[in-house]
């Protein structure tokens, strides 16, 4: 699943607004009209959609009514139809905030922050590219869906839940196998080599898990 799906005919406004998005390490794609919008919602769904409400084709209220119809998705239309009538005719079909054109871009993410913090952040913990969903106990790096075991999951939640300290070896093996485990200590050392493999863009030279050596380990 995506972050935010930007649906927006002007490329020039879409490409800017993408970059500034994907700076605040947010996934993004881009639909320029209706229809695409939907099919890649369809296909790989999206936490949030900044929706035009003046497309070629399927109108951008057209997109946020069929949307609602299934899903309760967060949808922040911008648009510059600034009519009363317009605003009210988008919160109506569904949308959660609507926002006039031309826009301040740190407003704009100041309210996408905002809904992300609000709808997610129970949910969800965020690490620059990482993303470690606490729910569905999934792991992402940018779009990448990482596979990882129930035991490597929760190791990393716990480094990633204490970023920046040091967790004693004897800590994370009883936090995450418990001090009746049959298991020994080097369960550990293995579990942090295998993560390492799954999230280090060089796991022979980790950044995000560091060795503190005669101590533990470090999330960074």
């Amino acid at each position: 699943m995506i972050d935010i799906l930007i649906v927006e005919d002007n490329k020039e406004l879409a490409d800017l607004l993408c970059d500034f998005l994907r700076a605040e390490n947010y996934t993004v794609s881009v639909a320029e009209n209706g229809e695409k919008a939907l099919q890649l919602y369809q296909r790989y769904g999206a936490r949030l959609l900044v929706l035009d409400v003046m497309l070629p084709g399927m109108d951008g209220f057209a997109v946020c009514a069929k949307i609602r119809e299934e899903s309760n998705t967060p949808i922040l239309i911008v648009s510059a139809k600034t009519e009363k009538d317009d605003k009210l005719a988008g919160l109506l079909a569904g949308a959660d905030d609507y926002i006039e054109k031309p826009y301040d871009i740190d407003i704009m993410l100041a309210k996408i922050a905002g809904i992300f913090k609000r709808r997610y952040a129970q949910d969800e913990l965020v690490s620059g590219d990482l993303r470690l969903n606490k729910e569905s106990r999934t792991v992402h790096k940018g779009e990448q869906e990482i596979s990882v075991t129930a035991k490597e999951f929760e190791l990393l939640l716990c480094l990633a839940e204490n970023q920046g300290k040091v967790l004693n070896k004897d800590y994370l093996f009883r936090e995450i196998w418990g001090s009746d485990s049959f298991s020994e200590q080097q369960t550990l050392t293995v579990h942090i080599k295998w993560l390492r493999e799954k999230i280090e863009d060089d796991p022979k030279h980790p950044t995000r898990i560091q060795t503190v050596w005669g101590v533990g380990y470090k999330f960074v």
